[in-house]
């Protein structure tokens, strides 16, 4: 059991070194430690003996660091934002720093009530996903010194940095595919409509389809929501066949599979035989054959990557300009959509 009065100079008493090396033994950023193995493993064993613990709240205190980064999401049904959530965790830990992750409530105004209280944790830098931030928000996290990168969505904020996938030029496949398989009646199932990323790819697959002489046969909006999505499905597919969707783009994989759940087991659908179904992220679930879901990718592991570059960037740098990037999306063909005409 640890002495609560066992501290760093004790340990550094015992193991016959100085209080830096103890610290620097200790550090969670091996390149900030320049002891050497044989060092190190003397310092630990004196720690061990007195039972002693570094005190990370202490430390902060002297490198005006608490290396606490804050996590926000909305949610975490979709898988995606799972998967990208456990991704920026072990990529923070990998570099020293610890997510602090909450969960946004639903409104603008209690988003920005939630994060001022986060920024009483002394936070070092925030990253967002699927959470939209107001201006002020921004200017008080500039004002402060933490910088905020989101992660699939984009504001009109100069000050933001940002990640996402070419959501427009994904929409433009999901339309591409279900033309080439030769749709005529297709339809759009949206998002929220506030988010950028929903905005977006019904951008690029309404553009795309224009493009190609075709307008848009039906819309509805599943606003990210299961309940919602299968009500959307409903509205827009049990009709009789020359008055529903013979192709269907869904803004992502989350409600495409409810969707398909829908059009399958409560309206006796074929997927793709009556209805051809094109999704949008590859989660796991779309891979299944369950699925076999036609889906648009986003690279989430390389988003993640690039998020935590552009924070360690401007969290070790001052003065750098906000950045935005835009990965490339790719199509990735299953058994949703039939098969391409000649």
């Amino acid at each position: 059991m640890k002495r609560p009065n066992v501290t760093s100079v004790d340990v550094a008493r015992l193991a016959g070194v100085s209080q830096s090396a103890v610290s620097r033994a200790f550090s969670k950023v091996p390149t900030q430690s320049s002891v050497s193995d044989e060092t190190r493993k003397k310092i630990l064993r004196a720690a061990d003996e007195l039972g002693y613990r570094p005190n990370a709240l202490a430390r902060s205190l002297i490198t005006q660091r608490t290396r606490i980064v804050g996590v926000l999401f909305s949610y975490l049904d979709n898988p995606f934002y799972a998967n990208a959530l456990e991704l920026i965790c072990h990529g923070l830990q990998r570099q020293g720093y610890h997510a602090l992750v909450f969960m946004m409530p639903d409104t603008l105004a209690d988003v920005e009530a939630t994060v001022s209280d986060i920024l009483q944790y002394q936070v070092d830098g925030l990253i967002t996903a699927s959470v939209e931030l107001s201006s002020k928000l921004c200017e008080d996290c500039r004002e402060q010194g933490i910088p905020v990168v989101m992660l699939n969505r984009v504001q009109d904020n100069p000050l933001l940095s940002s990640v996402t996938t070419d959501n427009v030029g994904g929409g433009r496949l999901a339309a591409g595919a279900l033309v080439s398989a030769g749709c005529k009646r297709i339809g759009l199932i949206a998002g929220w409509e506030g988010a950028s990323t929903s905005r977006d790819r019904e951008f690029g697959f309404t553009a795309e389809l224009a493009a190609r002489g075709i307008e848009l046969f039906s819309r509805a909006v599943g606003h990210f929501d299961l309940v919602r999505t299968e009500e959307a499905t409903r509205e827009m597919f049990d009709r009789p066949a020359a008055a529903r969707p013979d192709g269907v783009f869904v803004v992502n994989d989350y409600m495409a599979v409810r969707a398909m759940d829908v059009m399958r087991f409560g309206l006796g659908l074929r997927i793709p035989q009556d209805v051809s179904v094109v999704g949008f992220d590859d989660t796991a679930m779309a891979d299944l054959p369950t699925y076999a879901l036609t889906t648009v990718r986003q690279p989430v592991r390389q988003m993640v990557d690039s998020a935590l570059r552009l924070l360690f960037e401007r969290l070790n740098q001052t003065g750098v300009e906000p950045e935005h990037v835009i990965l490339g999306a790719r199509l990735m063909e299953r058994e949703s959509v039939r098969n391409r005409t000649p």
